[in-house]
């Protein structure tokens, strides 16, 4: 993926086949454009992620609008990409946390996540990518997702730690509009 991407929120939860057929249909003749389809375990929700040849970006866009009218676009941009303690294992699961913050607290945010949050949960045994982007013109603003080999790495130990910092306890009160979602990989 690259350091732009659409990211599709389709409202319902969709299965593989489906995924891939309005995969094909936003990307059909257009060169160097990645898809990836993540559905929802709690929730009616699906997320496709695209990227690629920035100049297919607007394409893809356009055909959303006409083909999906209603599907929530956002442009996410790529702030922070780290590799796992299980890089290169597949990774079936998918963890967002998406947020908006206090206006007093975001450096803060911002630091908490780069140099402490991100970096400790990519260390985590069963973490295969922890990455960043930020939504510029809609909310919630700051995304963190992690990719991960098993879903019980998401409430092991090591990651509970990394949960429990003080740095951790300080900046959660300034979160706002706050989602949570684990996904299971479906394209």
């Amino acid at each position: 993926m690259t350091d732009t991407v659409l990211l599709l929120s389709l409202g319902e939860r969709i299965d593989a086949p489906r995924a891939t057929g309005i995969a094909q249909r936003l990307t059909d003749g257009l060169p160097q454009v990645e898809v990836r389809a993540y559905a929802a375990v709690d929730e009616d929700e699906t997320y496709l992620y695209i990227g690629g040849d920035g100049g297919a970006l607007p394409e893809v866009r356009a055909r959303v609008a006409e083909q999906l009218p209603g599907a929530r676009v956002r442009v996410l941009h790529r702030t922070l990409d780290l590799p796992g303690a299980s890089s290169g294992q597949d990774a079936p699961w998918h963890y967002i946390v998406e947020t908006d913050v206090l206006p007093e607290a975001e450096a803060d945010l911002n630091a908490w996540y780069d140099q402490e949050h991100l970096p400790g949960l990519a260390a985590v045994p069963g973490t295969v990518r922890a990455l960043r982007y930020e939504c510029r013109h809609k909310g919630p603003r700051y995304l963190a997702c992690y990719d991960l080999h098993t879903r019980e790495t998401f409430g092991s130990p090591p990651w509970l730690a990394v949960r429990a910092t003080d740095w951790s306890s300080r900046v959660r009160p300034s979160f706002r509009n706050t989602r949570r979602t684990m996904f299971a990989r479906i394209l």
